[in-house]
């Protein structure tokens, strides 16, 4: 068990030993102390060691050039310039924010990013400043297209904020395959067998061995229609941006050919364009969902966002759980 504190100072310091300034490295250090505490532990110090070696072997940038073009007052085009992913996410989740408060809508496409952790994470900045919120970002090939048996879309995720007039956002995070990719690859660690039903092995027999399943495909969610929305989410965070798409994203763990280039798409609404008692309307909406009639064994109807903000309260102020594993990881980061 570790401070968190104490926790997020030594990846700081390890980001900064990398090249990462002090701004860049508490920014990636912040998200994947987030992801720790929500319970995603897929995707925070589990991926520690990997994003230094990439910066390690020159595909991700330490020290980038972000351009920022404007488009319109609504609408911004970043060049991340191969920067580690959560620093382009931080500069346009902020720049679709002031785009939103000028105009009513802010649209920002990013290209030339990298993987940036939980897209909840970006989402829940934008609804604490009382805005919907929409967020898009591909990744490496995992998902076979309906009726092929070759992996070519990312797991892609989607994200959908909107705040409740609660302190709970509502924060729909979820990626559309049948389970998430980070959990085959701590299963195939460890050694565990995944559910059946979410992958195939190389030859498309299902599977669930996870060695066997990162080798061959995930399956979407929901057969065909995961497989059109893994295709939408690659038209536009990677066709739509100028980012690498059609399977051409570059697998983090195991490709270190050249930089990710992965695509990101922010947009963010004012939430009283259309009617001025919106905050009225939604707490009337979230009211009859819940006041539904409950199944057996169900105490509370909980809208997307409660469990993980639950899990938050919890944790922020405990020690955070490692591994020995991580342990090593991060002893030998500080020390390389």
């Amino acid at each position: 068990m570790v401070d968190g504190k104490k926790l997020k100072k030594q990846i700081i310091q390890i980001f900064k030993k990398y090249g990462l300034n002090e701004k860049h490295a508490t920014i990636a250090s912040s998200a994947i102390i987030n992801a720790e505490i929500v319970g995603a532990h897929t995707h925070g110090l589990s991926r520690l060691k990997m994003y230094c070696e990439r910066i390690k072997k020159k595909v991700i940038n330490p020290k980038p050039k972000i351009k920022i073009k404007k488009i319109s007052q609504s609408i911004t085009h970043i060049d991340a310039n191969n920067s580690i992913g959560f620093v382009a996410a931080d500069i346009g989740i902020k720049q679709a924010i002031i785009n939103a408060k000028k105009t009513g809508i802010g649209l920002v496409g990013i290209k030339n990013s990298g993987h940036y952790g939980l897209s909840g994470y970006y989402a829940e900045q934008a609804v604490k400043k009382n805005l919907i919120v929409l967020c898009f970002t591909n990744a490496p090939p995992a998902i076979a297209p309906h009726g092929s048996r070759k992996r070519l879309f990312g797991t892609n995720p989607i994200c959908f904020g909107s705040p409740t007039s609660s302190k709970t956002p509502f924060i729909l995070d979820t990626s559309v395959s049948e389970i998430n990719r980070g959990k085959i690859r701590v299963a195939a660690k460890t050694g565990k067998k995944i559910p059946a039903g979410v992958a195939l092995d190389r030859f498309g027999k299902p599977t669930t061995d996870a060695k066997k399943a990162l080798l061959g495909v995930q399956l979407p969610l929901g057969g065909f229609r995961g497989s059109g929305l893994a295709w939408m989410v690659d038209i536009l965070s990677g066709v739509m941006t100028g980012a690498n798409h059609g399977g051409k994203v570059k697998d983090p763990f195991d490709d270190f050919s050249g930089p990710q280039n992965v695509g990101h798409m922010f947009l963010t609404i004012r939430p009283n364009l259309f009617i001025g008692n919106f905050n009225d309307q939604i707490k009337q909406n979230i009211r009859r969902v819940k006041n539904l009639p409950k199944i057996k064994g169900v105490k509370e109807i909980l809208y997307p966002g409660q469990n993980k903000q639950k899990k938050f309260k919890k944790n922020v102020n405990k020690k955070i759980n490692i591994s020995e594993n991580i342990k090593k990881d991060l002893e030998n980061l500080i020390a390389s």
